[in-house]
């Protein structure tokens, strides 16, 4: 699974530099979740830049004009096209009535049934995100509206987040995680897919003593974030899928040759939260035990069990 990260800096009272050293923080702390590729979204002269290489985060070095207010990033596990070619990785431009860019962790597996139902135009982009920058741009704008109607369209797991040329930040939260907190006292918000990777970069940059707020984000929230801090919400329904035994053990197959083998570390209480959850969903102890053992974190087992879809559509790809 790949990761999402960034901020808005509403309050324009912090320095950039450590702007600067927050954003490789976010970066690097993120990289647990994909270490194939890195990019970053921001505004520089009022012209929406995207900087993405086919690296890990911790080898790239954020640089950011002095202004800069908004930045979003993404790092990539690959699932779907090479990221050696960097046309393939995130942060993906487009433009629907304005530039925009979009940064999407999880899995689609409708998108070739998209692009043959939309008559979509055909791009060397082989990732399936991409579909939803096409999506958005068929719509001609870059809004509410907008945005629920391609969460509602796109098939898998998914949150999305969207950067406008007008320094708005969006997030289309699907069942993939999110994480976004607020310090009212510096005008600044920040966000991350989970928690874990939230509080490792917040403690390397010692802002953990700092006073803050945890926002609380759902499944189907669609989040506004607007250049003056000011909150705007809105809701689209969430698809929900079903997996078979069979779809989940093929993608965690799939998954496994992209990973070095050896037991991930989380503690006792976190995996008995996943052995009390498993059952829910189909799976039973061993299989979160062997998942343990080929080296998934903690933040990916849940999401397995949480956003089943993604197994699905590695069967119906035959990438199995």
């Amino acid at each position: 699974m790949c990761a999402l990260f960034g901020f808005l800096d509403y309050g324009h009272r912090i320095p950039i530099k450590v702007l600067q050293r927050l954003l490789q923080a976010l970066a690097n702390a993120s990289e647990i979740r994909g270490n194939h590729a890195a990019g970053i979204a921001y505004l520089k002269d009022n012209s929406l830049t995207i900087y993405k290489r086919p690296k890990p985060a911790h080898k790239l070095h954020f640089k950011l004009p002095r202004g800069t207010s908004a930045v979003m990033g993404h790092t990539r596990f690959t699932t779907q096209g090479s990221e050696k070619q960097n046309y393939n990785n995130h942060p993906f431009k487009g433009h629907a009535g304005e530039v925009f860019a979009l940064a999407h962790n999880g899995v689609l597996y409708n998108e070739r049934e998209l692009k043959q139902q939309n008559q979509l135009p055909p791009t060397v982009i082989e990732t399936d995100s991409y579909v939803a920058v096409q999506l958005l741009e068929g719509e001609g704008k870059v809004d509410f509206e907008s945005l629920k109607s391609m969460a509602e369209t796109v098939c898998g797991s998914y949150t999305f987040t969207v950067l406008t040329e007008q320094n708005v930040l969006y997030f289309v939260k699907g069942t993939s995680p999110l994480y976004l907190i607020h310090f009212p006292k510096h005008g600044l918000y920040v966000y991350t897919s989970t928690s874990t990777i939230m509080h490792e970069a917040l403690e390397r940059m010692g802002m953990l003593f700092l006073p803050h707020e945890v926002v609380p984000v759902n499944d189907g929230d669609l989040i506004k974030l607007n250049p003056n801090g000011r909150i705007e919400t809105a809701s689209f329904a969430v698809n929900d899928f079903e997996i078979s035994p069979k779809a989940f053990w093929s993608f965690a197959n799939l998954q496994s040759k992209y990973r070095s083998l050896g037991a991930s570390s989380f503690d006792d209480d976190e995996l008995e939260e996943l052995l009390d959850l498993c059952g829910y969903y189909g799976l039973t102890e061993d299989d979160v035990l062997y998942m343990r053992e080929i080296g998934y974190s903690f933040d990916e087992i849940e999401e397995f069990l949480y956003c089943p879809s993604a197994y699905e559509r590695a069967l119906m790809e035959g990438e199995l």
